[in-house]
């Protein structure tokens, strides 16, 4: 690869196969899975999940605070101050969705590169390297518990909303809050699954068929 961002191919069919011999084939699927899997769970990729929640929590903040503004202000300043903060709030939530979008996009196609050199053969003595239990083992409890700090909040502000509770602007802006704090939270939780379902099936599963590598000149002579 090539740089970050850039996936590798699938695995060329049977008969474009160039690999010398096995242990070139074997090499090959070591480093591209290497590089797929810190791609997919690795510890850089849930800070940057994490820094497109922020910006879209920073984002919802400035849309919340806005209908704040306009709830319990009548006067033209009180109007262009909720205005303006209503405008860079979705300057910034507005990326953030397409961030992560984008990012849940990337993450299915890794998944099926995963799935794909993975099958070609096992490796057990490179294999044990790519299950990273620590990592995987992270993104589970840190998105778990941002879940459940997520949920949490949804469901407690509006159980305080009336009669004499909150305003609806200001439940408004923590249920948004609490709801991209699940969102994010479940992203994890479902990459660090996938993960996990990935080394069982495909790294401790059942041995994969003897690869086939395309016939040399003279091998049957």
């Amino acid at each position: 690869m090539s740089s970050r961002a850039q996936l590798p191919p699938p695995p060329p069919p049977v008969e474009l196969r160039s690999w010398p011999d096995q242990e070139a084939l074997l090499t090959d699927r070591a480093a591209v899975l290497g590089g797929l899997v810190r791609a997919h769970v690795g510890p850089g990729r849930l800070v940057v999940l994490w820094l497109w929640g922020v910006l879209g929590a920073f984002g919802w903040l400035l849309v919340g605070s806005a209908l704040v503004a306009f709830e319990e202000s009548y006067d033209p300043i009180g109007a262009v101050a909720g205005l303006t903060m209503l405008m860079l709030g979705i300057g910034c939530l507005v990326p953030a969705v397409l961030l992560v979008a984008v990012g849940v996009r990337r993450d299915r196609r890794v998944r099926a590169l995963l799935h794909a050199w993975g099958a070609l053969d096992r490796d057990p003595a490179r294999d044990a390297a790519l299950r990273m239990p620590g990592a995987s083992s992270v993104w589970l409890v840190l998105s778990f518990v941002l879940c459940a700090v997520g949920l949490g909040t949804c469901f407690a502000v509006p159980a305080n909303a009336a009669p004499d509770g909150y305003g609806w602007s200001l439940v408004a802006l923590a249920m948004g809050l609490g709801m991209i704090a699940w969102l994010v939270g479940l992203i994890g939780l479902v990459k660090a699954f996938a993960h996990r379902r990935w080394v069982l099936r495909v790294l401790a599963g059942a041995p994969a068929p003897a690869p086939r590598l395309p016939a040399r000149d003279g091998a049957h002579r």
